[in-house]
């Protein structure tokens, strides 16, 4: 694994607090925070996609993201567990890993290159 998809998983783990945080904020500080977590969550993505191709970042930015962002609410926030919803979340983190397994090197070094 190399550094830009450190910045997507990191992109995708920035994305939980600042989703979190446009439900959950009531004081200016918490906005400032939220809004500082969607500028380092979009700087860190728009760095990796000049490097990796683009819809896989992507996907897996959202699949980190949507995945974390339902585990916190569960855990964090008392949303209850729905076996349902678990089973759709570890659905979309197959089809993310699946996706991200299928991306050859050969199309990273093509993003690197445009």
């Amino acid at each position: 694994m190399n550094r830009h998809w450190l910045f997507v998983i990191l992109g995708g783990v920035v994305e939980v607090l600042w989703v979190s945080g446009l439900k959950h904020s009531s004081s200016i500080l918490e906005w400032i925070l939220t809004a500082v977590a969607i500028i380092i969550s979009f700087f860190l993505i728009v760095e990796a996609s000049k490097h990796l191709p683009v819809g896989t970042v992507y996907a897996v930015f959202t699949g980190l993201g949507t995945a974390g962002t339902v585990v916190t609410e569960m855990l964090v926030f008392g949303e209850p567990f729905r076996w349902s919803k678990t089973l759709l979340i570890l659905l979309l983190l197959a089809g993310v890993v699946g996706l991200k397994m299928i991306t050859s090197d050969e199309g990273s070094k093509k993003g690197a290159d445009v």
